[in-house]
């Protein structure tokens, strides 16, 4: 009986944490835009956010045009 109760009771609180973490993940905004952040994209034309800096179009085509260069074997049947 005791048992039962200790892992319901274990379950509670880690579903508990879990709500309060994804609640204050989306509270922070992280993953989201902004209304300013929309203004800014038809101001400006493009959104800079201050932790990272904005991609450099020509190494992505690079990085892209050599993922797609790569050959692939097809796996081995068994």
């Amino acid at each position: 009986m005791y048992m039962k109760f200790a892992f319901w009771l274990t379950v509670l609180t880690v579903v508990a944490v879990v709500v309060r973490l994804l609640r204050s993940q989306a509270r922070d905004g992280r993953g989201s835009v902004t209304d300013d952040m929309v203004r800014q994209i038809e101001h400006q034309g493009t959104l800079r956010v201050e932790e990272r800096e904005p991609l450099d179009i020509e190494d992505v085509r690079a990085e892209e045009d050599s993922f797609w260069s790569e050959t692939w074997d097809e796996p081995e049947e068994i």
